[in-house]
Formats: C-alpha cells, sequence, structure tokens
C-alpha cells in the first residue's frame, strides 16, 4: 500500500513538473479560464486609468501652481485671462476664468445701476459661478478613478470563481477515477493549480487598483482645496475693487 501511494507521488510529481503556467492555463475549464481573462481585462483597464489619471494629475497640478504665480505677479484681470488659456489642464484656472467672465458681465451693468443691493446681488453671482466651475473641475478630475476603487473591491471576489472551478473540477476528476479504481495526486494537481492561478491574477488586478485610488483620491483632494482657496482669494479681491 505505501509502495503504491509512493508510485502515485512520484508520478503526479513528474507531471507536474512537466506542465508549465501556460500549459495549466491552456487546459483550465471554461469557469477558471473566464475568471482569468475577466480579471486580465480589468487589470489591463486598471493599469491604462492609472497611468493616464497620473500624468494628467500631475500636469493638473504642475499648470494650477504656474497659474497661481502668474496670478499674483500681474496686476490686471485681464491680462491674466489671456494668460490663462495656456494653462487648460490647470482646475484653479478654469475657475477663475468662470469668475473673470461673470464678473465682467457685472462691471457692464456698474453705470445702470450702483446700489449696494446690486452690488452684493453681483457678488453672489460671481461666488455661485466660482463653486459651480470648482465642482465640474472635481467631477473631471474624478472620471475614471471610482472604476479603481470597483476593481479594488470586487476583483478578489471575481478571483474566487477560479478556486471554486478548479475544486469542483478536482472533485469530478476524483470521482471518475475512483470508479475505476485508481486515484492520483495528478488528478487534483492540475485544477488546483489553475484555480491558484486564478487568485493570484485577481490579487495583481486587485492591488496596484487600491494603492491607486487613494493615492488618486488624495490628490484631488489637493487640487479641490487649492480651487477653495483660490476662489476665497479672488472673491476678497473682487470685494476690495468691486464694493469700494
Amino acid at each position: 500500500m505505501q509502495e503504491t501511494v509512493f508510485v502515485h507521488l512520484v508520478t503526479a510529481a513528474g507531471e507536474a513538473e512537466k506542465k508549465g503556467i501556460l500549459d495549466l492555463l491552456a487546459d483550465a475549464s471554461g469557469v477558471v479560464m473566464g475568471t482569468m481573462v475577466l480579471l486580465l481585462l480589468f487589470s489591463v483597464i486598471s493599469w491604462y486609468i492609472i497611468g493616464y489619471k497620473f500624468f494628467y494629475l500631475r500636469r493638473a497640478q504642475s499648470e494650477s501652481s504656474d497659474f497661481l504665480e502668474t496670478f499674483w505677479q500681474s496686476k490686471r484681470l485681464d491680462a491674466i485671462y489671456q494668460s490663462a488659456q495656456a494653462f487648460k489642464r490647470s482646475p484653479v484656472s478654469q475657475v477663475f476664468k468662470a469668475g473673470y467672465i461673470e464678473l465682467t458681465k457685472l462691471k457692464g451693468q456698474e453705470d445702470s445701476n450702483k446700489t449696494m443691493s446690486a452690488a452684493l446681488g453681483g457678488l453672489e453671482n460671481v461666488e455661485r459661478a466660482l463653486r459651480r466651475a470648482a465642482s465640474a473641475e472635481v467631477t473631471h478630475l474624478e472620471s475614471l478613478v471610482p472604476f479603481l476603487a470597483t476593481v479594488g473591491s470586487t476583483a478578489p471576489f471575481v478571483g474566487l470563481f477560479g478556486p471554486g472551478g478548479g475544486i469542483m473540477n478536482a472533485f469530478v476528476n476524483i470521482n471518475q477515477l475512483t470508479e475505476g479504481g485508481e486515484v492520483s495526486l495528478a488528478v487534483v494537481a492540475g485544477p488546483i493549480a489553475e484555480a491558484l492561478i486564478a487568485t493570484a491574477i485577481g490579487l495583481f488586478a486587485a492591488i496596484p487598483a487600491v494603492i491607486a485610488y487613494n493615492y488618486f483620491v488624495n490628490r484631488i483632494k489637493i487640487l479641490s482645496a487649492d480651487m477653495d482657496n483660490f476662489s476665497a482669494d479672488f472673491l476678497n479681491i473682487v470685494k476690495r475693487h468691486f464694493l469700494k
């Protein structure tokens, strides 16, 4: 009996050595193969989003810093508006343009109505324009990022289809060979190896997505704070000149 078990172990080891990862993937069942293809698709899309958002947010932060430097060095809003056209990726620049456009509308109404209530109403319009622009920019910055959170939270569970399918196939193979009177470890080695590969692919897709999601959320919070601070500074400047 011991000699028979030993022979089965040696046979299983020999067959496992002959089969590489690609061979195991080629022999995978439909459920395991479908799971791995889906996870690989998630991983490819996630890495595309990670690369795209990384360079986009880095450029947005760089252009915002350059715009703020231009803003505080210039003394004319119209000149700043012209310079802002070169900072298309800067969310702070877009907020300024929205506020400046609303301010130019109010300047056209100064001669017709110079009451304090009209001035306060005009400032409220500028403030609303700044808030709308900041909200739109945050929405744009957050685009595609929720997909990373979805992959990070679901990929490990999708990967569980692999172990489920692999173990099920292993038991089916054991049952078939048991009826024939001979069972070896090679019967379960292949299906379990397929299951572990699917689980590994699930983790490979989920871990980078979670790390990138947290990183991007932090960068977006910084840009959002920059927009809020700039909006407050811009309103203070408008108040000093508009309510004089």
